[in-house]
Order: C-alpha cells, then sequence, then structure tokens
C-alpha cells in the first residue's frame, strides 16, 4: 500500500511541475487532476499509516498538556489550539481551520509553551515533530535541523516570525539565526510552527520550517499578570504583562522580563542577563483592524562550547578527568576580559600593556552571544464589500547580534608538548605522544635549538610541564543588522468557493560585520580555565622570544575581516483557494528577485607590532584597504499544489507537492565568490502526504514525507574557520514520517505521543572530500549515501499527564521522556554521537481565581547526551585515548514559578 500510494504521490507530482513551468495555463488542470489521484489513494493510505503509527511511542506538548494553572474552580478549558476547528493564520492567505489546511501546522497557546518547558525560543520548537533544536549550547544561537532537510549549523532552512512578518530577509547567516533574536515570554499570545506547505510563497519564501509568534493584545477589561521564577541555576527572573483599554475602540498592553542567571554551566559571571520589553496597541475600524507593536530586546547569553569527554565505541561516552560533563565549562573570569590587536578598526590600543595597534578591540565573555535590538511593526486588515480583503504587514527592526564566545580547535596535550610546538597525535607526533620532534602547532612554530619554554600563569605561578592545556580560539563577531520589510495581499472571491490573493513581499535589509576569528589561546585544560604564557628562554647568549602574549594568546592567525552587504528583495505572488464540495484545493506560485551585493575587505598577513622576536602576531592576515566586491542578482520562482478532502467535521487527508528554492546569503555562497561565479541555488522539492483526526479521545496528525536537495553547499575550513579550498556542491534524498498523537483514555488523563522518522543521506557526491583535521590529522572522506549530518533516523516524545480538581482550583503533573536515535557530528559519518533519552516533569496548580505555582524541571536523571562534538572539523573527532571536544547536554535544572493573574 506504501509502493502504491508514492505511485500516486508522483503522479500528481508530474503534474504540479507542469504547473511550475506554465502555472497560468497547467494550474488547473494540475489541480483537478491531482485531485482526481489523490481521491483514490487518500482514503486507503490515511487509515493505513493511522493503524501503522498510531501506538508508535512519540509526544509533543504542541498539542496541548492539561492546562491546571489559573481556572477557577478547577474547571478544564481545554486550549482552542488542540481542535482541528482552530483556524490558523501561518503559510495561509486569508486563514484556514486546520482540518482544512492541507499541510501539518503546530499551534501551541501560552500555556501550552510554558508546559513544554523551553531552554530557549529555538528548544520550544522540540514540540513540532521533526524539528530538532540543539539546545546544548545556551539560550542562543542553536542549530535548528528540519528532518529530511540537510542543514548542518546555524538555521538555514527556518524562519521566525512575528505577527506574521519575517524578522529578517535571509533566514540565517553566520553567527546569526532567527531565534536569537526573540525571546519567550507572557507577550506571546500563541505560535503556529509549518513545516514544508505553502510557506514556499508565503513571507521569505521559507521551503523548510516556519515559527510564528503571535502577539497578545490588549483587553476591553483591565487583565494581566506578574510572575518570579528562581531556578536551580542560581535564576531570578521576573515577568509581567498588562493588557487595558486606552480609548473607545482603542486596546493597549505591554509587557516583559528580565532575568540573571549564573546558568547550569557557571562560568564566573552572569551566563544570562537582560530582558525584554513589548507594547502594543490595536485599534477597531468596524470593517476591520489595526495592531502597532514595539519591542525592545537586550539580553547576553553565554554561548556554551564544547568540553572533553571520553569517547567508547560509537554509543558511549564518559566524564573526562577534573571536568563534569553536565554543569562544567571552560568560561572563566580569567579568560574573560581580552584584547583582540587583529580585530578591523576598534579602538586601536592594548592600554593594558601599552601597545599600539593597526586595529584592536577590547572584548568580553560576559557579552556572550547576545542581542540588543529594537522592533516595529504594524497589521492592518480591512473587509471590504463584494468579498475584497486587505491585508499589509509592516517590520522594522535594527541592532547588534555580536558574539563573543569560544571556539574549539585541536585536543588537550600537556604543556611540555604544546609548549614545543606540538599538536595532537598526528601523522609525525612529538616525543610525548611516542613519536620524533618537529610538528608544529597551529602558529607553525616549535622551539628553536638552544631555547627552553617557560609558561607562567597569567597573574603568576610556574606551569607545571605535565598540566594539561588547550587551545581556545577566542572570537569576536560585531554584527549590526537592520531590516524593513512589508507584506501586502489583497484577496478577492471570484464566485462561490474560490478566493485569490495577489499579494507583494518586499524587503530591504543590511548586514555590518567585523569579524576576529582565530584568536588561539593558550589555557589549562580546566572547568573555568586559567591562561598561560609561554616565553621562549635562551639557554646561552640570546634574545628571550614571546610565544604569546601576555594575555595567553598564542597565535592571532585567522579569519579578521570587516563584511557590508546590502540586499532588496521583491516577491510578487499568487495564491488561489478553491472548494469544491468536500475537497478544498490551493494552487500558489511567487516570482522573487533578489538584488544583493556584498563588499568585503582583502586580506595581507602582516607583523603587527613589528617586532620579530614576538611570535604570535609576526604573520597576522589583516585588511589591506582593498576590497571585493560581489553582486549577486537572481529572479526565481516558487511554487506549490495542494489538495484536502474532508471527511467529515473531525478527519481529512491532504496531499501536496512543493518545489522552491533557496537563496544563497551573504556568508554562504556570495562572500569568497565573484559577480557572476556565485554557486547555483539549493533547489528543493517535497511531496507531502498527510491524514488529520479528531475525536473525544484521540487527536491523531500525520504526514509522510519524501523531499530531494541539489545544489547544497559545503565550505571546508581549517582549525580557526578560515575557507579552505573551494565550495563542494551537492544533493541529499530523504523519506519519512512525522506523528502527532494525543489520547484521552479516561477523565483528566492524556497520553501525548510525537515522534518522527527519518532516512535520508547525501547524494551526487562521489568523489573523496579533503579536509583539514587538526585532531587526527588531515584526509579526506566520502559522503556519497552518508546519513543527514545531525539528524537522528528517530526521535520520539511520550508525554502522560493527569489533572486533579480540587474545590480551591487544581493541580497537573506531568512527565516527559525523550528518546533521541542515532545521530552524527558531520557529513562524513566518521564521529557517531550516539543516543540518549532524558525525562522532564512539571507540577501546575491553580489556587481559585488568581494564584498559579509552577515547578518544573529538565533533564532530572542527569542523561550524558550528546548533540555535536568538535564543529570545527571534517572526519574523526577523537584523538589519543579516545578523547574528543563535544557539547553535550546541561544537566539537570529545576525551576519554580509564583503568578499572580487578574
Amino acid at each position: 500500500m506504501r509502493v502504491k500510494s508514492n505511485k500516486a504521490l508522483h503522479r500528481s507530482a508530474r503534474l504540479a511541475r507542469r504547473a511550475f513551468i506554465s502555472p497560468a495555463a497547467a494550474l488547473p488542470s494540475a489541480l483537478t487532476a491531482a485531485g482526481a489521484t489523490l481521491r483514490a489513494a487518500l482514503v486507503p493510505v490515511a487509515l493505513g499509516v493511522v493503524l501503522g503509527t498510531a501506538f508508535v511511542p512519540g509526544v509533543s506538548h504542541g498539542q496541548g498538556t492539561p492546562s491546571g494553572g489559573g481556572q477557577a474552580g478547577g474547571t478544564e478549558q481545554p486550549s482552542e489550539t488542540q481542535s482541528l476547528e482552530t483556524v490558523v493564520v501561518t503559510a495561509t492567505a486569508t486563514g484556514v481551520k486546520k482540518l482544512d489546511a492541507a499541510y501539518t501546522v503546530i499551534a501551541a497557546d501560552e500555556e501550552m509553551i510554558k508546559e513544554a518547558n523551553p531552554k530557549s525560543t529555538a528548544d520550544l520548537l522540540k514540540i513540532s515533530p521533526g524539528l530538532w533544536p540543539e539546545s546544548s549550547g545556551g539560550q542562543t544561537g542553536a542549530n535548528i535541523e528540519i528532518a529530511g532537510i540537510p542543514g548542518g549549523g546555524d538555521a538555514p532552512f527556518f524562519t521566525v516570525q512575528v505577527n506574521g512578518s519575517p524578522i529578517y530577509g535571509f533566514p540565517t547567516l553566520s553567527f546569526f539565526e532567527g531565534t536569537s533574536a526573540f525571546r519567550l515570554d507572557d507577550t506571546v499570545e500563541r505560535v503556529e510552527i509549518v513545516q514544508g506547505g505553502p510557506s514556499v510563497v508565503f513571507g521569505d519564501g521559507q521551503m523548510g520550517a516556519t515559527s510564528n509568534f503571535i502577539l497578545r493584545r490588549g483587553t476591553d477589561k483591565p487583565t494581566g499578570s506578574a510572575g518570579v521564577t528562581f531556578g536551580s541555576e542560581n535564576l531570578r527572573r521576573v515577568d509581567a504583562f498588562y493588557g487595558f483599554p486606552v480609548a473607545p475602540g482603542w486596546l493597549g498592553s505591554v509587557g516583559g522580563f528580565y532575568r540573571d542567571s549564573n546558568g547550569v554551566r557557571d562560568p564566573q559571571f552572569s551566563a544570562d542577563k537582560g530582558g525584554q520589553l513589548t507594547a502594543t496597541l490595536t485599534h477597531d475600524l468596524g470593517n476591520g483592524s489595526v495592531m502597532f507593536y514595539a519591542r525592545y530586546l537586550n539580553d547576553k547569553n553565554q554561548f556554551i562550547t564544547p568540553i572533553p569527554l571520553i569517547q567508547h565505541g560509537t554509543d558511549s561516552f564518559s566524564a573526562y578527568p577534573g571536568f563534569d560533563p553536565l554543569t562544567t565549562t571552560y568560561y572563566s573570569s580569567a579568560i574573560q576580559h581580552v584584547f583582540l590587536p587583529p580585530y578591523p578598526g576598534g579602538s586601536n590600543a592594548d592600554l593594558a600593556n601599552g601597545r599600539a595597534y593597526p586595529g584592536g578591540s577590547n572584548a568580553d565573555l560576559a557579552n556572550g552571544r547576545g542581542a540588543d535590538m529594537k522592533f516595529f511593526g504594524g497589521n492592518l486588515d480591512l473587509n471590504f464589500d463584494g468579498g475584497w480583503k486587505l491585508s499589509d504587514q509592516l517590520l522594522i527592526d535594527g541592532g547588534d547580534m555580536d558574539t563573543n564566545a569560544l571556539f574549539s580547535g585541536a585536543n588537550p596535550a600537556p604543556f611540555s608538548a604544546l609548549a614545543a610546538g606540538c599538536g595532537a597525535p598526528g601523522p609525525t607526533p612529538c616525543p610525548e605522544f611516542g613519536g620524533s620532534a618537529g610538528t608544529t602547532d597551529a602558529g607553525g612554530y616549535v622551539v628553536p635549538a638552544g631555547y627552553t619554554a617557560v609558561g607562567t600563569y597569567v597573574g603568576g605561578g610556574a606551569v607545571d610541564p605535565a598540566q594539561s592545556v588547550i587551545h581556545q580560539g577566542w572570537w569576536f563577531i560585531h554584527k549590526h543588522l537592520s531590516m524593513w520589510e512589508n507584506d501586502l495581499r489583497l484577496s478577492k472571491e471570484l464566485f462561490g468557493g474560490n478566493t485569490l490573493t495577489a499579494g507583494l513581499y518586499t524587503t530591504h535589509f543590511t548586514d555590518d560585520d567585523k569579524w576576529s576569528l582565530g584568536n588561539q589561546m593558550l589555557m589549562t585544560n580546566t572547568p573555568n580555565a586559567r591562561p598561560i604564557t609561554v616565553t621562549y628562554v635562551p639557554t646561552g647568549v640570546g634574545v628571550a622570544q614571546q610565544r604569546t602574549d601576555t594575555q595567553g594568546f598564542a597565535d592571532f592567525g585567522g579569519f579578521h575581516i570587516t563584511e557590508h552587504g546590502t540586499a532588496t528583495n521583491i516577491a510578487f505572488y499568487l495564491s488561489d483557494s478553491w472548494r469544491v464540495d468536500q475537497w478544498l484545493f490551493d494552487g500558489s506560485y511567487r516570482i522573487e528577485k533578489v538584488d544583493a551585493t556584498n563588499t568585503v575587505c582583502n586580506l595581507t598577513n602582516q607583523d603587527l607590532d613589528g617586532n620579530p622576536n614576538t611570535l604570535y602576531d609576526n604573520s597576522v592576515p589583516v585588511c589591506n584597504g582593498t576590497f571585493a566586491v560581489t553582486d549577486y542578482k537572481p529572479t526565481r520562482g516558487s511554487g506549490t499544489v495542494g489538495a484536502n478532502y474532508e471527511f467529515s467535521n473531525h478527519m481529512s487527508a491532504y496531499g501536496r507537492y512543493s518545489r522552491g528554492v533557496h537563496f544563497l546569503d551573504f556568508d554562504n555562497g556570495i562572500r569568497g565568490s565573484t559577480t557572476g561565479n556565485t554557486p547555483p541555488e539549493t533547489t528543493i522539492e517535497i511531496e507531502e502526504i498527510g491524514f488529520k483526526y479528531q475525536a473525544n479521545w484521540i487527536y491523531a496528525d500525520l504526514v509522510a514525507y519524501f523531499k530531494t536537495f541539489d545544489g547544497l553547499l559545503y565550505q571546508p575550513t581549517d582549525g580557526s574557520g578560515a575557507p579552505v579550498g573551494p565550495q563542494l556542491v551537492y544533493g541529499s534524498s530523504s523519506k519519512g514520517v512525522n506523528a502527532i498523537i494525543a489520547l484521552t483514555p479516561v477523565e483528566h488523563l492524556k497520553l501525548q505521543l510525537a515522534g518522527n522518522y527519518m532516512d535520508g543521506h547525501y547524494t551526487h557526491y562521489f568523489a573523496c572530500i579533503p579536509y583539514v583535521n587538526t585532531v587526527t590529522g588531515n584526509g579526506c572522506a566520502f559522503i556519497e549515501g552518508q546519513q543527514l549530518q545531525r539528524q537522528p533516523k528517530m526521535r520520539w516524545v511520550a508525554t502522560p499527564s493527569y489533572r486533579m480538581p480540587f474545590g480551591w482550583g487544581d493541580v497537573t503533573a506531568f512527565l516527559t521522556y525523550t528518546y533521541v536515535g542515532k545521530h552524527t557530528q558531520d557529513q562524513s559519518g566518521l564521529q557517531q554521537l550516539g543516543t540518549y533519552h532524558t525525562l522532564d516533569f512539571g507540577v501546575v496548580a491553580g489556587i481559585g481565581q488568581n494564584w498559579e505555582v509552577r515547578v518544573q524541571g529538565t533533564n532530572v536523571t542527569d542523561e550524558l547526551g550528546l548533540t555535536e562534538s568538535n564543529s570545527r572539523i571534517l572526519g574523526p573527532a577523537a584523538g589519543s585515548g579516545g578523547v574528543i571536544l563535544a557539547r553535550p547536554l546541561e544537566g539537570h535544572e529545576i525551576n519554580g514559578q509564583v503568578t499572580y493573574k487578574f
């Protein structure tokens, strides 16, 4: 039956492809033929999918754990977002019921968001099966993977929207992904998360996944809440929201949060510190409404760096001596403040050491990977006689998205080895590793004849030759973003059941960057590390040579650039929906023009201070006053067709075919290329077939997919992050199933299941890819047929919950068990990250009309699970003794919150 359904779907897909060649002529016939095919195929397939997956463990809070807080007298009031009758507004022209949507959309209200207990905005995405946010990196800078879509870092195939407006013109840049500019608090009314579907046409034309955060509005009667939260990681947080009438027909709201936390991995300064303030103003126009909103975010967050672990085989890991894998970090007050001479522009002087440089800047780890952003937006919705509707969405934003963080390089080694110029075990190891002398470190130096290496801790004290030490890259990226975006839509009911929408999407955005990558600092291989200086002292006649500067920097080689990108995207789209009896057909097409220019400074190696005896800065690549300018001006089309069949008011099935492109961005594809020689865009085809069902005892939402990608790009880099060699172009193919099921066998008891199975591999690259590996030595790897990187083949979550009503209120308790299957670090498949499972819990008490008490915990069993290993290398990551640098889950985190609602 599965093979038969795939054939039927492929027949529909072929017809749909013709619509993209000549959409005006072919789209109606393609839809009609697709509908006939789907009518025959969907019924047996949908029933088969339900029977085949209904008992596979899996869960999502996305369909709602019972709400226990704030309900007077213990009355249970299910969230509207749990119903197939819920109207969703994301990836649709005018709004559609979940029952009628020919795509999968997860809707979660404020209570569901809290019950998911997300560690960050990105972590909330786990409520949508198939979305895989790596939450081990802290509050920001997450890698967001989507089942069957090859990402590998940042979030290139994921868009964040606020009230329907994308927050930036490109979904991702280096050191920036959308969730880094958005924080969860009580000003969020709900979130809608769409994978695939018509998102390829609306908004920024995202083929992967889109999360649309809908802000709370004011109320006719003053309402609000105020809460305080305390956490085991020394978290202190205050949240508040107030909605109120401003004048007749005008409603306002204001709210936000402020918090300070040491973090589970205490860096000896605030790991997370800052807040957010949001205000809205809404006016009823009689035939519609207008809403204005403003949002200010100023939040600084620790970017968590991999720590050493011991690997045993492919699915077993243990603690490295001296490191607790659940709570430790290299960050410390001793390495918090630095001066980086190669930073382009800046303060021009290292005042602490009385030295002048061509550029340079002070940097502070406490600034982390944070955000200082301002947003202003507006939404206008109007209805006119004759079936006309107008909608306009505007967003203007801008600010800084800086990164101050450590990035891993080579594995740790004894000080005597690294001080002598040796790296980790490699093809020609030093005596400490059983070989002959002569191996060089990242700076290309060995102890010269007649000299002895002397190590001293910054602040005083000699370093024991046996002390385990490590090089970490101290990276500082200043990123200033700005954007304005407008999405204007005009809809008209052409005849009964048929509505045509025309839209114009326009955005202009800029990216002004200064990067300082590399900057290898020598430090102790210990939690809360101490920096080390090294001097080459002559044993006879000679001049001492400074192997490091006074801060412990052994090398300022790397990638130190300025970048200025500016782009204007203009897209025109048409979308038609047509209801015919129990069928709802939709077809949409988008044509988009990108006009982007990127200017990057050219680099020349220089001796920064002119002193040959300061070895750390004798050959540093810095901007030389010339620039490389690249223009990128493609025009591309994308489209989708879908059909939904409504069996009844509680059951439907659908099929969809989508084809689109993923544009290059300033950092990926444009930078490093010349005008007219940029790589081809990634082209994507997605075929989906889904089923939705709801009854008193069950809710089910299932989708099977087939996804193909062509024109994927990979840029090899060395340990400092500098590009090495040309970009590679390859593809991928994947198939899988995403499923959500919620069961209510008896009153007050719910079992929620969600999960996904993904079988995806890389294709169309048969050569061996050369790589630079600072751990095991250079080599090459084949990626053809390898599993998509960092995506588990299977992931499922189970959450049983029980609500207990009392005369004074109610109490809801729940457990969440998560299983993550086998996943790999990179495209080579040579570094396996194993499997793991976690257990979370929550207890929520609603007391009377006004009070809510909440206690929730994550990873309460202190599971050791890995989301990534050394991302700076391709290929094997385990060195001598099985030592790897990896980023494991944080240990248990338990928070308590008390909220007053009125």
